[in-house]
Formats: structure tokens, C-alpha cells, sequence
């Protein structure tokens, strides 16, 4: 199985707002960055987004490190997906779950696609080269939608 490490970041100008997302992955001395963005989105959105393009990036099953400064989809995959799913993709104080759509997208790469995934909670903006690498691409993304 192929080592990949990746790093993910989204960036949004506003809360809705133009929104980027940017990942970077690394396997060897092999590395690849990607980035988008969207005219209006969130901050959680973008976070979410850069997770699922960098897993989806992947063209077979993998033992991917993945770093990342987003305690709210570490946890959601971690920790609260299980609990949402067995209550119809509601939350335990019975609201929806938000970004329901990007969390079924997620879930199913996560869950489908063979790969081994250790997350790792990164602090954001704290010199990390990875992340600091992420952030760039994610404000690429953001100037993309700007355009």
C-alpha cells in the first residue's frame, strides 16, 4: 500500500463568503497540489471540501497520513459520523446535521475507497509547512472564485 501524507486547509472571505480549499499531497519524492473555490461558502465547507478532493485525488487504496487544522471534520469523521448516520443524519439534539451533503461525500470515500487514514489535528497558522502550504493553495482557491 502506497504512504501518501497529505495536508488540507480551507479559506473563506467572509462567513458565507467567496471560499477556497487547498491540499497538498506527498508520497516519496512525489508531490501534487490542488486547490478550487467557490463564490459563497463557508469556512466548515471549505475544510470539508479540501478532505474529500484530496482523498478523491487518490487513484487506488492507500495508508494516508492526513493533517489537517479542522477540529470540526476530524472529529465528524472520528467521532460524531456513526452517531449522525444511526439518527438519520441528525444530531443528538435533534437538529439537522449542517453540510449533510459533503459529510455523505466524505463518508463514502472514507468508507469505500480501502484506504487507511490516520488524522492528525494540526494548530492553524502556527508555521506548520504543510498546512502553511495548504492555507496558500486554499487562498488560491479563493482568488479562483474571485475571478
Amino acid at each position: 500500500m502506497n504512504q501518501i501524507k497529505i495536508y488540507t486547509d480551507g479559506a473563506c472571505k467572509g462567513n458565507p463568503g467567496l471560499g477556497g480549499w487547498g491540499a497538498v499531497l506527498m508520497s516519496g519524492d512525489s508531490e501534487k497540489e490542488l486547490f478550487g473555490g467557490e463564490a459563497v461558502t463557508t469556512n466548515n465547507r471549505t475544510e470539508l471540501c479540501a478532505v474529500i478532493e484530496a482523498l478523491a485525488a487518490l487513484k487506488r487504496p492507500c495508508s494516508v497520513t492526513l493533517y489537517l487544522d479542522s477540529e470540526y471534520v476530524r472529529k465528524g469523521i472520528t467521532e460524531w459520523i456513526s452517531g449522525w448516520k444511526a439518527r438519520g443524519w441528525r444530531t443528538a439534539s435533534k437538529q439537522d446535521v449542517k453540510n449533510v451533503d459533503l459529510w455523505k461525500r466524505l463518508d463514502a470515500i472514507v468508507s469505500g475507497s480501502g484506504h487507511q487514514i490516520d488524522w492528525h489535528w494540526v494548530k492553524g497558522h502556527s508555521g506548520d509547512p504543510g498546512n502553511e502550504r495548504a492555507d496558500m493553495l486554499a487562498n488560491r482557491g479563493v482568488e479562483l472564485a474571485r475571478s
